[in-house]
């Protein structure tokens, strides 16, 4: 067994006690405890987060009808931070480095990541859930200790926590100058929203667009339609109050279903003589998802789905829908692969392509992640960052 020593590769065999929120039970609030983090193992990092924020894809463990959740576990995908310390067999890292974790791992050597037509990556192997995957490191252990008990890892990357060790597959490093409580939502909203938009559909100049649910990622999908050049682009949501961001974002037309005496659908088709090229669904759920696949114009138009509910039935489609001309897919994380990608979005962001700083209704310290959480569940917020 090689005896691990600080030194010039960063090797150490410190275990690290710090505060992390902590999923003990299904629809119960996340607690602040004490955990252990253990040191990195050969091809893993250990990380300090600096800032973190949370989504929908967190709260769907904790959701009472979510089947394939795991406890206890330590949630968090979106964030960012520093290298703290790097396990054996680490070259692309080393302490000081300011990184950004993956949930979308790349391993670089499988049929995926070979491909230039996906991000996924092999080391994904249960499609169905992909959350069972990325809940233990690759040894199959973990490196969260609470109260004597194992902890969960979650999507590989584990962010609600002041330590975090990751794979050296699912990290890339920012450059020295970044702004973490900024880039971190390149971790999952941004980079989601935008690549559907950029990526996925690839809008076109002057094409019209429907992008349904103003969250941290619709609101980047407005972002990406507007710097694509679409013409017209239609934001559709529950909470009229979202609609002055989305405007200055870009959006042309905003609607609240709430609001109509018709379906949203059949409001969009008579709006657009016929329906939009592209739709964007960022909600999830069938009603949602129906919405936005009957909002296409025949002859090429394409429905783009980003959002996932806990309980979705799915999607009937007839063939008849397909053969007219209308296309459906999805995409998770906006078809980035994250460790060529996510440095060129933070160099982006740093030279003003597009302002993250518009994502950001909420800033509060991670002891109050509960906090953040109810500003979610209740529509409130966009994207709330924490801080340790």
């Amino acid at each position: 067994m090689k005896s691990w020593l600080m030194g010039q590769h960063g090797w150490t065999s410190t275990v690290i006690k710090c505060k992390a929120a902590v999923a003990w039970e299904a629809n119960k609030p996340l607690s602040i405890e004490e955990v252990e983090v253990a040191p990195p193992k050969a091809h893993e990092v250990r990380i300090q987060i600096i800032a973190t924020t949370l989504c929908h894809t967190d709260a769907h463990m904790i959701h009472p009808q979510y089947e394939g959740a795991f406890f206890p576990v330590i949630l968090g995908h979106e964030a960012a931070g520093i290298v703290e310390s790097v396990g054996p067999e680490v070259t692309n890292f080393k302490p000081g480095d300011k990184v950004i974790p993956l949930y979308m791992p790349q391993c670089g050597k499988c049929k995926f990541c070979l491909s230039p037509h996906t991000n996924f990556c092999g080391k994904l192997r249960n499609f169905r859930n992909p959350f069972d995957d990325q809940k233990l490191m690759e040894d199959k252990s973990s490196r969260f200790t609470c109260k004597g008990k194992p902890i969960y890892h979650f999507m590989g990357t584990s962010t609600f926590s002041q330590y975090t060790v990751v794979s050296d597959t699912n990290l890339v490093k920012v450059d020295d100058d970044a702004n973490l409580e900024r880039v971190c939502l390149l971790g999952c909203a941004f980079s989601t929203g935008y690549g559907a938009v950029v990526n996925v559909a690839k809008v076109t100049p002057g094409s019209t667009c429907a992008i349904f649910g103003l969250g941290g990622v619709g609101f980047a999908a407005v972002i990406g339609c507007k710097l694509a050049g679409a013409s017209r682009i239609i934001a559709i949501d529950i909470k009229s109050e979202k609609f002055a961001r989305a405007k200055a974002l870009g959006a042309t037309d905003c609607l609240n279903p709430g609001d109509l005496d018709k379906p949203i659908q059949e409001v969009i088709v008579e709006i657009t003589n016929g329906g939009v090229d592209f739709t964007f669904e960022c909600v999830g759920g069938a009603k949602v998802m129906r919405a936005a696949m009957d909002s296409i114009t025949v002859g090429g138009g394409l429905c783009t789905v980003i959002g996932v509910n806990v309980g979705d039935n799915g999607l009937n489609i007839s063939a008849m829908e397909l053969l007219m001309g209308r296309t459906l897919t999805g995409t998770s994380f906006g078809g980035w692969k994250g460790m060529e990608s996510v440095p060129k979005l933070a160099a982006d962001y740093k030279n003003k392509k597009f302002n993250l700083d518009a994502l950001v209704s909420h800033t509060l310290p991670f002891d109050k992640i509960s906090e953040a959480f109810d500003l979610m569940y209740q529509g409130k917020s966009i994207r709330t960052i924490l801080l340790f």
